[in-house]
């Protein structure tokens, strides 16, 4: 079996702030039965070592990036995981990335410090494992590929792109604490407007670049999405590939899933009780008429948020409701509370995040909204197809990738599964929700397109067997 190094900030069960340790997680499992064996390096942030089990330091350093480190091998859930113990940097009672009183000031030392250990370990390997290709991921990881280029070491590299919203964008100054060689410092390096960005250098320095859908690799050839990185992704379009995530089967299935009453597309009667079971925990209209229309999601601009004031009042006046739960910005926040105040019975919003309610919240729900503005792939939308929860979405990247709208030609083909929506706008989200309206109250219609959605498979066998073909390309050269 051949092997690969996967490097990134996060990786599912040790530690998640979004979609990215989703998919750091959930890949070393797929990629197996395609012939790859992964492992993950992360960095050992407080509790990791404690799950990773046994912990054989098989590397360290004396003098780290201002202290000492070493890196613990250990297993957790069946993945082997490179955890980089260096307490000075990543020993934080806050997040991984920020506290209380925002981003840590050290960020780029941090990140630097995981890069330069993976590509130590992807040049001189460890023990007897050796890999043939580096996987890095976003901003955080971003150095990896590069310092291979920068050290000349032929062994070839992945960056995958999973939010181009964050770039790793430091002042030139902190280019010795970084490690980084000064004649590097170029627009072909890692330079970016007189600044350094760890994500541009992964881009311009790994073989191969994967975004985390097709529409959105294409999407951040241009400025809107590219976000002055256009010029260096279509420097690069050559090497540039879109492969989807997947969804955790063993995770969301609504045959088996312990946080909701079962069901299935044979058998929808379940669905009904876990709708009822959410009005009563969200203390919405029991009698709801209309369909029950659900947001999980970050409460931010970036997520549509601000459209949903000017679109909800038409929504309840047709009949529909809608159950809400995320946090995010203040103003977001306020104004779902706002919301909620305005249509008492019809719409309720819980700050925070719960993921077993949410689990039930796909279950108990017709319609789940996710009006992004840009969205690299999106789970939300796949979570609603697999639970019967009909996607209303914003037409951009992985969203467009996995959601046949509904319009005269899909109707026709019997092909539809949600409805698409464009531009992203207040007033294309009110036609889209009275197009719900209207779809919803032919209850045939509606039920077919449910069951057409739970029908389609997006887990990660498809999605693996594109990465292990890439892989394979690049160690084959």
């Amino acid at each position: 079996m051949k092997r690969v190094l996967s490097v990134a900030s996060e990786a599912v069960p040790l530690v998640k702030t979004g979609g990215l340790a989703d998919v750091v997680g959930a890949l070393p499992g797929a990629l197996a039965g395609a012939g790859w064996h992964m492992r993950v390096m992360i960095p050992a942030y407080p509790g990791v070592l404690d799950r990773i089990g046994r912990e054989d330091v098989v590397w360290g350093a004396q003098e780290f990036f201002g202290g000492e480190a070493r890196l613990c091998l250990g297993t957790v859930d069946g993945m082997e995981v490179l955890a980089l113990d260096a307490p000075h940097l990543f020993d934080r009672a806050g997040g991984p990335y920020a506290d209380m009183w925002g981003d840590y000031g050290d960020n780029a030392e941090r990140f630097a410090a995981l890069s330069w250990a993976a590509a130590v370990v992807a040049r001189d390997g460890i023990e007897d494992w050796k890999p043939e290709v580096l996987h890095a991921h976003d901003w955080q990881a971003g150095l990896a590929p590069a310092f291979l280029k920068y050290w000349g070491v032929d062994l070839p590299s992945v960056i995958t792109i999973h939010n181009m919203a964050f770039q790793g964008r430091f002042g030139a100054a902190r280019m010795a604490g970084m490690r980084l060689p000064p004649q590097w410092f170029h627009r072909d390096g890692y330079e970016f407007w007189g600044d350094i960005s760890t994500l541009k250098a992964g881009i311009m320095a790994a073989d191969a670049i994967t975004t985390v859908s097709p529409r959105y690799a294409e999407e951040l050839m241009r400025g809107e999405f590219g976000l002055g990185l256009e010029g260096a992704m279509q420097a690069r379009a050559g090497v540039v590939h879109g492969i989807l995530n997947g969804v955790d089967g063993a995770v969301w299935d609504p045959e088996t899933d312990p946080a909701i009453t079962p069901y299935a597309a044979g058998k929808l009667s379940g669905k009904a009780r876990n709708r009822k079971a959410l009005l009563q925990e969200f203390g919405l209209d029991p009698k709801l008429p209309g369909p029950l229309a659900i947001l999980v999601s970050r409460l931010t601009s970036q997520k549509g948020i601000d459209l949903l004031p000017d679109a909800v009042g038409e929504w309840v006046a047709g009949g529909g409701g809608l159950a809400a739960l995320g946090s995010g910005d203040a103003w977001a926040e306020g104004a779902m509370h706002e919301i909620a105040r305005r249509y008492p019975g019809r719409v309720s919003v819980r700050i925070g995040y719960d993921e077993g309610l949410s689990h039930r919240m796909f279950a108990g729900g017709d319609v789940v909204l996710v009006p992004s503005r840009f969205e690299p792939c999106g789970l939300t939308q796949l979570y609603g197809l697999r639970y019967g929860c009909v996607p209303v979405v914003a037409a951009v990247g992985g969203l467009a990738d996995t959601v046949i709208g509904a319009t005269p030609a899909t109707e026709a083909a019997a092909s539809a599964t949600g409805v698409v929506f464009h531009p992203v706008d207040a007033l294309a989200l009110r036609q889209a929700l009275r197009r719900v309206l209207g779809l919803y109250a032919d209850r045939a219609g509606w039920t077919q397109m449910v069951k057409r959605g739970m029908r389609m498979d997006w887990g990660w066998a498809r999605s693996a067997a594109r990465y292990a073909a890439l892989y394979e390309a690049l160690s084959a050269r």
